[in-house]
């Protein structure tokens, strides 16, 4: 049984089919498992030796890991079709969402996920540009907030961890923007419970120092005579209803400004996982998002012995989902290699009932 992924949704694949009795192998093209746990979330949010114990206690029970190891570039999917009885698709959703607009090219803009990355190993005390071929995610540049004007643009989670970087860091200043109105601070008639609320989020990294904008679009990234980023041209917007259409953002007239800014933070979310590789290697179905496709009914893809959870299947979505996910999928390969049958329990069956039906 072979797991390409060791993320949230990976390991909890591999935790539940290796207590069903089967033999389990989990791919990983990092120096280490865990994938965003291990690289995504700063240890002030995950400490590592918590992930750590969890890989050790895996190992400990059974479970092998093999690090350096992407599939698709240095390890052949042939070889793991012809090798193990079935497959589970867990990379994740790792193609970050671009911002496409003049001086994208300048040198100072990069990903969230590239400077926690980053940040992460050094802590690690790992060098950060190591097994650059292998990983085929890593950049050759260094990212840092030191003494910067820091712009983070996206206020969702990972947004926030770019913000108690950027200050663990020592960054100048750190400034977060939203494209979305403030949310109100408590719940209003729009929002009655049991709907989740949207309302105001502040986390701890913002309560060690940051300037919080809402509503705000980023025109242009501005940059000096070196090809350096030096600044952002911004606007601010209103929500509104024009010509009887949907309602849309629309500029604020005369709100138009330039910010200074060394450092630009793109957290916008992601998009789909990464294809180049073993997606398109394997040559599995996408759906219409570009994920992985399978059906929740039983995670598995059109081809006969892959299946696929978490994110890379979903789309982006949270920690607690990706374990969900994981679990679930874990039941029906479980059922898949047991001609049907599966003890292991799932949302809708807990172990109790399984045994007493």
């Amino acid at each position: 049984m072979a797991v390409v992924g060791s993320g949230p949704a990976g390991l909890a694949v591999a935790a539940q089919l290796n207590y069903a009795g089967h033999l389990v192998t989990v791919f990983e093209r990092d120096d280490a498992p865990g994938g965003l746990l291990r690289y995504g979330i700063p240890d002030f949010k995950l400490e590592k030796w918590i992930v750590d114990r969890r890989i050790t206690l895996m190992e400990e029970e059974g479970v092998i890991f093999k690090c350096h190891a992407n599939v698709g570039v240095n390890i052949h999917i042939n070889d793991l079709l012809r090798e193990f009885n079935a497959i589970v698709l867990a990379g994740g959703s790792t193609v970050p969402r671009d911002l496409e607009i003049p001086g994208r090219e300048l040198k100072g803009i990069h990903f969230a996920m590239d400077f926690l990355k980053q940040s992460n190993k050094r802590i690690a005390g790992k060098d950060p540009f190591a097994n650059a071929t292998i990983e085929s995610n890593v950049i050759d540049e260094e990212i840092s907030a030191a003494g910067k004007n820091a712009v983070v643009i996206g206020g969702g989670d990972t947004g926030s961890d770019c913000v108690g970087t950027s200050n663990r860091q020592a960054a100048k200043s750190v400034l977060q923007f939203e494209l979305l109105p403030k949310p109100p601070i408590d719940r209003n008639e729009f929002m009655p419970w049991p709907t989740y609320p949207m309302v105001l989020k502040t986390t701890t990294s913002h309560e060690e120092g940051c300037e919080r904008q809402w509503a705000v679009a980023t025109k242009e990234f501005i940059g000096d005579e070196n090809g350096n980023l030096r600044g952002l041209k911004i606007v601010d917007l209103e929500w509104k209803i024009v010509d009887g259409k949907a309602a849309q953002f629309v500029e604020i007239k005369g709100s138009e400004r330039e910010i200074p800014c060394e450092l630009g933070l793109l957290a916008m979310g992601f998009v789909y996982p990464q294809h180049t590789g073993l997606v398109n290697e394997l040559e599995v179905e996408l759906d219409a998002r570009g994920n992985v496709k399978a059906s929740e009914k039983d995670y598995r893809t059109n081809l006969p012995k892959v299946f696929t959870a978490g994110d890379m299947r979903r789309g982006q979505s949270l920690v607690v989902w990706a374990i969900s996910e994981g679990r679930e999928c874990a039941k029906k390969v479980d059922e898949f290699l047991n001609n049907g049958a599966s003890a292991l329990e799932a949302r809708d069956s807990s172990v109790l009932e399984i045994f007493t039906a």
